[in-house]
């Protein structure tokens, strides 16, 4: 008997049979400090000074995922089998300098993940899913641990890419798990959260392109430092072309301040077009370019899948 089943549904909806995975959240706020930089009630829009310099090399790194199939792992210490998923996922860097861009490296993993211990290694013939371990079945969990192995990867290579370079790193998405890269950022192109007071937030919707807020330390469970830039854009909408950024809660006022003008000088000149993103400008040039380029080696989804029904016996 194989290790594990697929389940027939297409993987881009819920499984045939939902193992659901309850749980209790107490209710958080997050901690706001809006004074490193300035005092609250002097907040206005920051242009990066005459001193203020861009990194002379800009090194993105960015991270996609797909699940090629939902899975069923076979295990003998549960009287049912235990849900999981099979995925693909890789990371990748690019390298934006003087003389443009250029890719510095991609990389792909396969993993399979459950939260049964018996997780088995899948040999296909088009790939090889590693065993991963989720903390617990609910789809949720699941999805948390395949994030876990994108974000290693790209912390993987970015310390392979700097370990003998001082490269300012844009990472995108949150800033998680790679608080402790120097000189990194995370860049977050949607808003989900309102994290400022009405009067700080009226200075975001004031910015110009090429300007930032002042730097503030936020958080809940953890905690870093954040500011919002705007980048080129037509729309006249209060946040249109706004990004958030994140840097380690860990930096002094002085040092997060510089990192903050540098990265606002770097991104303007980044920024995606309306005309071939849709997401534009928030979703930079290397960002997307680099998303295109991982989902394309990711493989097949269709041959993957037929190839895993088959490594499975064909269920």
């Amino acid at each position: 008997m194989t290790g594990f089943t697929v389940d027939p549904w297409d993987p881009g909806y819920a499984a045939a049979l939902a193992v659901e995975a309850l749980s209790e959240l107490g209710a958080t706020s997050a901690e706001l400090v809006l004074d490193i930089e300035r005092p609250a009630a002097d907040w206005k829009p920051v242009t990066p000074g005459p001193d203020a310099v861009a990194p002379e090399t800009l090194l993105v790194a960015d991270g996609v995922r797909r699940i090629d199939a939902r899975v069923w792992v076979h295990d003998p210490d549960s009287p049912m089998p235990v849900p999981g998923i099979a995925a693909s996922y890789a990371a990748g860097i690019v390298r934006c300098g003087p003389d443009g861009a250029d890719l510095a490296d991609i990389e792909v993993n396969r993993a399979l993940i459950s939260a049964s211990p018996h997780a088995p290694e899948v040999k296909t013939s088009h790939a090889t899913y590693h065993p991963g371990k989720a903390a617990d079945a609910s789809f949720e969990e699941l999805s948390l641990a395949l994030q876990r192995q994108v974000t290693q990867l790209e912390v993987d290579l970015a310390v392979r890419h700097r370990a003998q370079s001082d490269d300012l790193l844009l990472v995108d998405g949150p800033l998680r798990g790679r608080t402790h890269l120097p000189r990194t950022v995370g860049y977050i192109k949607t808003h989900h959260t309102a994290y400022l007071p009405s009067p700080q937030s009226a200075v975001v919707a004031a910015l110009t392109p090429g300007q930032r807020t002042p730097v503030f330390l936020m958080g809940t469970s953890w905690r870093r430092h954040a500011w919002y830039v705007r980048l080129p854009v037509q729309s006249p909408a209060p946040w249109a072309g706004v990004a958030r950024c994140e840097a380690s809660a860990e930096l002094e006022p002085a040092q997060v301040v510089r990192l903050a003008d540098a990265v606002t000088l770097a991104l303007p000149p980044l920024a995606g077009v309306d005309y071939k993103d849709p997401r534009a400008p928030q979703n930079l040039v290397p960002i997307g370019g680099l998303e295109k380029l991982l989902r394309h080696h990711l493989g097949d989804a269709r041959l993957l899948y037929r190839a895993l029904r088959t490594a499975a016996g064909g269920s």
